[in-house]
């Protein structure tokens, strides 16, 4: 609802964003702006012309076109109370012109970003996003909630969210799976089934990653039921088998795992969709599910690594082909497997998987536990200063 004199603002239905909106607002019509307004927070003509500084009468010759807003500061005034961009009612100025620079800035700042991190950066990742989200934010709260603005602020949350989980410790790994959370309602607003897997895809991965193993299941199963092609399928499918493996479901880590197997030749390889990182989740599910030995003897078959492979992903898979090769009693492949992991994670700056490398040799290999504390001690102070 409006509080008169002041603009329409907590927008809990984001109504710039529908596709009825789109529609109105692509018109330029003032009266079918004024129209839609007072449908979408049930207004009187009497409650929208206290709001805009008008009586019932002018309200209703504007909304029948028989009156229009010839002057600027009008349109404008109008735009700030409804929460509109300038633009929409034909009035270009400063602030429509930040609006467009902030938009077309925003989203090479969230393609940047993601390159970034997929070049083991995550740290400028989000030092990036940051600042971004907290704009955008602001700017939905002041009453700007059109579809591009929501939409940008989705997929910076959930970028930022994902270079948190690269670079945040084990310990605070649900604040990273909070971000992402926070794009979920505004994917299921939109409707649309591509974005909304990709969101829950990222959402799931972080929860797991936290150790939220239920709720990560759930939602990479809903991720991959939202698939629209294979390629949106293809790249929730290794995420689904980490998670599923996890909790020890045999079934459906098998599954899953032979169906993105039988899609690697059909859909392009990425950071995560390639042979490298199949690998690697394979052993880690073999394990979990309880086939080590299988898991053995699939150790020393690692594909080779190539570019698609992100720098973190290396180091996901030194780890995990050290846990199997001390459960074979290879001390010595695992020690040489960890000190890569400890020297590639101290580089990309990732607390998480020092955490594991100390885990993973605790009890084993005190030299490398000692060298992952010291490296992880090291990797504290300087992101601390």
């Amino acid at each position: 609802m409006s509080s008169p004199g002041g603009p329409l603002t907590r927008h809990a239905s984001w109504h710039w964003a529908t596709p009825q909106a789109h529609t109105v607002l692509s018109t330029g019509d003032l009266g079918q702006i004024l129209r839609f307004v007072r449908t979408v927070h049930s207004l009187t003509q009497t409650d929208l012309g206290a709001l805009l500084g008008y009586d019932k009468t002018y309200v209703s010759a504007l909304e029948l076109g028989k009156r229009t807003l010839d002057d600027i500061a009008s349109r404008r005034r109008v735009c700030a109370q409804l929460g509109l961009p300038p633009h929409v009612l034909g009035v270009t100025d400063l602030s429509d012109a930040d609006h467009r620079t902030m938009l077309q800035f925003g989203d090479s700042t969230v393609r940047l970003a993601e390159i970034a991190r997929q070049s083991g950066h995550a740290s400028e990742a989000v030092a990036e996003l940051w600042p971004l989200v907290a704009r955008l934010e602001a700017r939905v709260d002041d009453g700007h909630s059109e579809r591009d603005v929501l939409n940008l602020l989705a997929r910076a949350r959930v970028g930022l969210g994902v270079a948190l989980g690269n670079v945040l410790p084990e310990e605070r790994l649900a604040t990273a799976a909070r971000w992402t959370a926070k794009s979920l309602q505004i994917a299921q607003y939109f409707g649309d089934p591509a974005f909304t897997s990709y969101v829950l895809r990222m959402h799931g991965n972080e929860l797991r990653k936290a150790r939220l193993l239920g709720a990560a299941v759930e939602r990479l199963r809903h991720a991959a039921e939202l698939a629209p092609d294979l390629t949106t399928r293809a790249a929730v499918l290794p995420l689904y088998a980490r998670a599923v493996g996890a909790i020890g479901n045999a079934e459906l880590f098998d599954s899953s795992v032979r169906e993105a197997d039988s899609l690697l030749d059909t859909v392009e390889h990425t950071s995560l969709f390639n042979p490298f990182a199949l690998h690697e989740i394979r052993l880690r599910g073999l394990v979990a599910t309880g086939r080590t030995e299988l898991a053995i003897q699939l150790a020393d078959r690692s594909p080779a690594v190539t570019t698609a492979v992100a720098p973190q992903w290396r180091v996901i898979g030194l780890i995990t082909v050290a846990k199997v090769r001390l459960l074979g009693t290879d001390r010595g492949g695992a020690a040489e497997a960890l000190d890569s992991a400890i020297t590639e994670s101290l580089a990309q700056r990732l607390p998480h998987q020092l955490q594991r490398v100390i885990r993973a040799a605790d009890g084993h290999l005190p030299g490398t536990r000692g060298r992952a504390e010291a490296a992880l001690d090291q990797l504290r102070r300087e992101m601390a200063a």
